[in-house]
């Protein structure tokens, strides 16, 4: 069987099969989950890989999630899994991206035609999700001051959560001693698992329907968006292009931190070096380097063709390398928790505006560039929120930017009021748009947040922030977007903090808002007009 027995028409039809199992194993995930994170916020992804660990289909989810699985699938391979197997994984030098971020991986091996047991794998089943905890120094798994991987919580290498079909409970119950909500994390571990056997299910129906041409799927769909993706880079213009930010502290210093990269398009591949970015740094800013190509990744998918079926042949032009020991390439024992959340969407940032002056039509302002990380817990296990606050999309060469968004290498929603008051003891006492944060220009960039709440019980505050001292850029003239800011009781509070507060604190994050695109004077009076109405700008009408 070659790629070349499949017409385009059945390809279509089988890569929009391929894709719905991942989507269909993401449902079972969300709506089987126990913890708001996942079952509100959707703070997971899920993914189909052949059995050489390519990535064959992904769903919708969340892109730092997606962009670093195949190192996860990887470190399972080096492990010989053996059919009615699943991993568990989430240490960040060992496959993972940072430890709240558990990941399953099951070997694929579906019933024969005859309903005999399956021997061959034909795919692994991949499922990612945050875990609300995970043990470490404090409630939620995610310290500012982390110097350590230690201190931000249980590691885990890869190691057979399932063997045979049958759960490891000394593995189960390990992981489950070592966490301050061990229920919920027993539930949501539970979703995980279901998800994974639903996509050896349906790959079992895909089977008996198809056969060995689904196979030949896998190596045809890959082949494809490889080929696309090389269409669209050739057509840009050759040459090396080069950006840097900085990072607003580590939690340990407030100094900033560096990131460079150096982009070079070279016919139908692209390659980014982050030589220049700062060594890798004692708080918990460093991100693993699947993170890094995870950020770039994204980026280059945001910037060719959405139609391309995501997969392992859309990254295998890419290359992306960053020294040993440097932020995006740390080695043990960095504390990383930081670097998953906040340190990609720099890298996506430096990586977007070096892109700037290859391609300016296509990409817009600087975003939020932060997910603005909010953890409150209790020390006695009784409760644990974690939440990334939406902000201001940058404004587009065409548009205004988006307002109060996931921005960069996260897609989650938000926690509605609702099930945030009902689940957790806390108080929404505002959530509403910033006024006037989004940055002046042609198109105006999208509006920050305002989410402010009062802890009803005595609590841990956590906050990983970015975009407190660096603004959101603006692009062609355009002018930059709202810093952000953190509030405890009214008070101004560092980018990174970890802190105890008593009951009846209130805690306020102001999002960032998005950079505006082109001179602010060229925007329409009918632009201006709207602005009026809709309150966002309150002095540009």
């Amino acid at each position: 069987m070659t790629d070349a027995d499949l017409d385009p028409v059945e390809l279509e039809i089988l890569r929009n099969q391929l894709e719905s199992v991942a989507e269909e194993m993401g449902q079972v995930l969300i709506r089987g989950a126990y913890s708001p994170n996942i079952k509100e916020r959707r703070d997971c992804s899920t993914a189909l890989f052949d059995a050489d660990g390519r990535m064959v289909a992904q769903a919708e989810h969340i892109p730092v999630h997606l962009g670093a699985m195949p190192e996860a699938v990887a470190a399972v391979l080096e492990r010989d899994p053996d059919p009615g197997d699943t991993f568990v994984v989430n240490d960040p030098f060992a496959g993972g991206t940072h430890l709240p971020d558990v990941t399953l991986v099951s070997p694929l091996a579906p019933p024969e035609a005859d309903g005999g047991a399956g021997e061959e794998i034909v795919g692994y089943a991949v499922s990612r999700a945050h875990h609300a905890d995970v043990g470490g120094m404090t409630p939620g798994s995610m310290p500012a001051g982390a110097r350590e991987i230690y201190q931000e919580g249980l590691r885990l290498p890869p190691v057979r959560l399932v063997t045979g079909g049958e759960v490891n409970e000394d593995v189960r119950d390990l992981l489950l001693a070592n966490v301050r909500t061990p229920d919920e994390r027993r539930a949501d571990l539970r979703a995980q698992m279901a998800a994974n056997e639903r996509a050896e299910e349906r790959l079992g129906d895909l089977l008996a329907d198809h056969g060995d041409r689904l196979l030949a799927a896998f190596d045809a769909v890959i082949a494809y968006s490889r080929e696309r993706v090389e269409s669209e880079l050739a057509d840009l213009p050759d040459g090396e292009y080069a950006a840097t930010d900085f990072l607003e502290g580590d939690g340990v210093s407030d100094d900033d931190v560096p990131v460079q990269a150096t982009v070079e398009i070279d016919g139908a591949s692209l390659a980014v070096d982050f030589s220049g970015t700062a060594e890798q740094v004692p708080g918990n800013l460093n991100a693993p380097l699947a993170v890094a190509k995870s950020a770039v990744y994204f980026v280059v998918r945001c910037l060719t063709d959405p139609e391309i079926p995501p997969n392992h042949g859309c990254y295998a032009p890419v290359s992306v390398s960053a020294p040993e020991g440097s932020l995006l390439n740390p080695t043990p024992p960095a504390a990383v928790v930081g670097g998953n959340v906040e340190t990609s969407q720099r890298v996506t940032d430096v990586v977007v505006r070096a892109l700037a002056e290859a391609v300016p039509d296509r990409v817009p302002a600087e975003g939020q560039g932060t997910m603005n990380n909010l953890i409150i817990g209790s020390r006695d296990g009784g409760f644990t929120y974690y939440e990334t606050i939406g902000g201001g999309f940058g404004a587009r060469p065409t548009k205004d930017g988006m307002d109060g968004v996931q921005v960069g290498m996260t897609n989650t929603l938000n926690t509605p009021v609702e099930a945030l008051e009902t689940e957790y003891p806390l108080r929404v006492e505002r959530y509403a748009l910033r006024q006037d944060s989004g940055g002046a220009g042609r198109h105006r960039g999208g509006l920050g947040l305002e989410r402010s709440m009062t802890v009803e019980t005595d609590a841990t505050v956590s906050l990983l922030t970015e975009r407190r001292r660096h603004a959101p850029k603006g692009l062609d003239g355009g002018e930059s977007g709202a810093l952000g800011e953190n509030r405890i009781d009214g008070e101004r509070v560092g980018t990174k903090t970890t802190v105890e507060v008593e009951t009846g604190t209130t805690v306020t994050v102001l999002t960032p808002g998005g950079g505006g695109y082109g001179d602010p004077s060229e925007r329409t009076d009918e632009s201006r007009e709207s602005d009026r109405v809709d309150e966002s700008a309150s002095d540009r009408a």
